[in-house]
């Protein structure tokens, strides 16, 4: 009986391999299927002994890779049901953030935060504990409230914020160990417009004397540098719309761009966001780059760690230290904040952070050379690696920085006892 439904399925699947958004990483089989339910999501997972879900490829790493089977949730791009009253939003698990926010945003209704692309999906910026920017704002995962997850079983489990306590918080940070997110139910704000600043040569002794007050300027603040000289090349403050604190020519020192900017400042500014103040919806100005446009500069290698806020100007200092050896080989770094959060694998558990991000170049011999010696950099300050990005810290060290991790592998080996989400990342990095 189930012949006739499974074999259309295997129509999905493409001759060629795919590659990751960047193009530095080829995955690792040509076997990716494209279902369009949650029916054929359980018909995959119970014909296959291992497979690994996709989200929009933006992973720098190959937490998402499998040598076996791909199941891309790509076509899975739909809004649910959204309640005005609850101000909640239920989404399919493949749709992503410039899909959904000027649905929500026609809708009277917005989110709490974005990360710098509008390009990822939901499921897997939360997932991966993806963050955006703001002292007062959590990671993209603290507006999660329900998720619905199809098991290595084939079976279906929903989880609730509001009923399933802790379950929930391991749940929502899962890193592709628990199964398949079918469906996602987001917190709601009401809509609200934002402006964005852009200066330019802040001072790094303005930094070392105001960071706190600096990143608190705006409702998001990111600092972008190259680490080459005494100061922070560019400074975006994004403020809501009434607020005109960083409306002045001067900010700590650094003066107000005159045209609208990229982090990058010799190329074009024509894919960044809006600037010099000029009011938007709030999902135009909360990313950097534009959902019409491929963002940032090409070919990249991306990796970012998260040091505990009270640790952040000297964490700062001593990457900066490290400019002469990093120059060659940066397109650019950028530092955010993120609020603390009570999820089981969240880089910002029980701690605000701030992130400190780099933008390589493709030129993987010397930034894998580089990553170790940055990390060894970081250990005073009890970094944490982004989960989809690039990092050479051993397993042990993770381990060290997440309470909860032998509970969650139980979780992990509940939900999937045979491994068939299991891939050679999270072998390494979770279950060694």
């Amino acid at each position: 009986m189930a012949t006739p439904f499974i074999a259309p399925l295997r129509s999905f699947a493409q001759n060629a391999r795919l590659t990751n958004w960047a193009g530095n990483l080829t995955y690792s089989t040509s076997n990716v299927f494209y279902p369009k339910t949650i029916e054929e999501v359980q018909s995959l997972i119970k014909q296959h002994e291992k497979i690994k879900v996709l989200g929009t490829r933006h992973c720098f790493n190959t937490i998402a890779d499998s040598t076996d089977n791909l199941l891309s949730t790509k076509e899975m791009n739909k809004v649910v049901s959204l309640d005005a009253n609850a101000r909640t939003v239920t989404i399919e698990g493949g749709m992503n953030y410039g899909q959904l926010c000027p649905i929500l945003n026609d809708k009277g209704f917005a989110l709490h935060n974005l990360a710098s692309l509008p390009h990822i999906s939901v499921a897997g910026a939360c997932t991966t504990a993806t963050h955006g920017s703001g002292v007062k704002n959590g990671n993209l995962a603290t507006a999660v409230i329900g998720l619905q997850i199809v098991t290595a079983s084939g079976d279906i489990v929903n989880l609730s914020k509001k009923e399933d306590a802790e379950q929930f918080n391991a749940a929502v940070i899962s890193l592709g160990a628990l199964g398949v997110i079918a469906k996602i139910t987001l917190a709601l704000q009401p809509a609200f417009k934002m402006k964005q600043y852009v200066f330019e040569r802040l001072p790094l002794q303005e930094l070392k004397r105001n960071f706190d007050k600096i990143v608190s300027a705006g409702y998001s603040v990111s600092l972008f540098t190259d680490w080459q000289n005494d100061f922070i090349n560019e400074v975006w403050v994004k403020a809501q719309e009434d607020d005109n604190s960083a409306a002045d020519p001067e900010f700590y020192g650094a003066k107000a761009a005159t045209q609208n900017m990229h982090p990058i400042a010799a190329l074009s500014a024509e894919n960044c966001t809006e600037q010099m103040g000029v009011p938007g919806a709030w999902y135009e100005r909360m990313p950097h780059f534009k959902m019409g446009f491929t963002p940032s500069s090409g070919k990249e290698l991306q990796a970012e760690y998260f040091v505990p806020h009270k640790h952040a100007v000297d964490a700062i200092l001593a990457i900066q230290r490290m400019g002469k050896a990093i120059g060659p080989h940066l397109f650019i770094s950028e530092i955010r904040t993120i609020r603390k959060d009570n999820l089981w694998m969240s880089p910002h558990r029980s701690e605000d952070c701030v992130a400190i991000h780099f933008t390589w170049k493709q030129e993987w011999d010397a930034v894998t050379t580089l990553l170790p010696v940055i990390e060894k950099e970081l250990v005073p300050y009890s970094a944490r690696p982004h989960w989809g990005k690039i990092f050479t810290m051993p397993a042990k060290q993770l381990a060290s920085h997440y309470e909860k991790l032998d509970d969650f592998k139980k979780l992990a080996k509940q939900y999937d006892p045979k491994g068939k989400f299991r891939n050679a990342f999270l072998d390494k990095n979770i279950f060694a």
